[in-house]
């Protein structure tokens, strides 16, 4: 139930907005990564790797959006292989490239699925995130529901989620934190998706001015943030002897008055 209401949503006008907004992204941040292995973990309705140039590219889904899902939503890529994101079937240091669409708001433990995602990452290979922001427009719409939800108002329309009921939000402070732990070291970190948390086409592309003006005036308040990492791995600094062998040294040659080189 939990993957055909996410994928419903994904449907709406708000989901194919932040989809597109996603897209364009994942596409500028993989475009230029090499390697040879890269997996995207989850969310089938994005192809993340669709710009990677990698020969080896898997989705992988957990089992309630694999191969016998029916989407309601958009159609989905087809899903690769079945597995849990806190303990991938691959070795480690194996992968050059994994890409998390939402990934981590929708697992029970993400701090286990990144701590799995760091094992299978070689050195200096790149995880790329996104996730939807609590601090933002669509965040605070959601939180409202909520509340209201809760003091009694459930059924009236300000108690209607904007955002699918799927997962916990994963604030950008907290997410900051759990990549520095792992010796993730951030690349890049962005924040879109300003319009506000209405439902229409019509009043989405009304407001399709903000996407323009909120990277400049209030960028940390997006409905999304999008994040590359590196994987960095401190290396052995091997110490040589303290000590030097002594070079022998060569005789001193001295020339006679004679032209005859003599040596003592």
């Amino acid at each position: 139930m939990l993957g055909r209401e996410l994928a419903a949503w994904f449907g709406t006008a708000a989901g194919r907005y932040l989809l597109a907004w996603e897209a364009r992204h994942f596409a500028d941040a993989v475009a230029d990564a090499f390697g040879y292995h890269a997996l995207q973990l989850g969310l089938p309705e994005l192809d993340t790797l669709a710009a990677n140039r990698m020969p080896h590219r898997w989705l992988a889904a957990p089992e309630e959006r694999g191969p016998g899902f029916e989407a309601v939503g958009p159609a989905q890529r087809a899903v690769d292989l079945v597995a849990h994101a806190a303990a991938l079937p691959f070795a480690a240091a194996s992968l050059d490239l994994v890409t998390l669409p939402h990934t981590l708001e929708l697992s029970a433990d993400p701090h286990a699925v990144l701590r799995e995602v760091e094992r299978v990452l070689v050195p200096h290979g790149r995880v790329v995130i996104s996730g939807l922001n609590p601090w933002s427009l669509w965040g605070l719409r959601q939180g409202r529901a909520h509340l209201a939800a809760r003091l009694g108002g459930a059924g009236t329309r300000w108690a209607r989620p904007y955002l699918p009921e799927a997962g916990a939000f994963i604030g950008p402070g907290r997410l900051s934190d759990w990549l520095r732990l792992l010796s993730l070291e951030v690349e890049q970190w962005r924040y879109g998706c300003y319009r506000p948390a209405v439902r229409s086409e019509r009043w989405l592309q009304r407001w399709a001015w903000l996407d323009r003006l909120g990277p400049l005036a209030w960028a940390p308040f997006g409905a999304v943030y999008f994040v590359v990492a590196v994987k960095r791995v401190r290396g052995l600094h091997l110490l040589g002897p303290a000590w030097r062998p002594l070079r022998a040294s060569a005789p001193a040659v001295v020339a006679r008055r004679d032209g005859e080189p003599w040596s003592p």
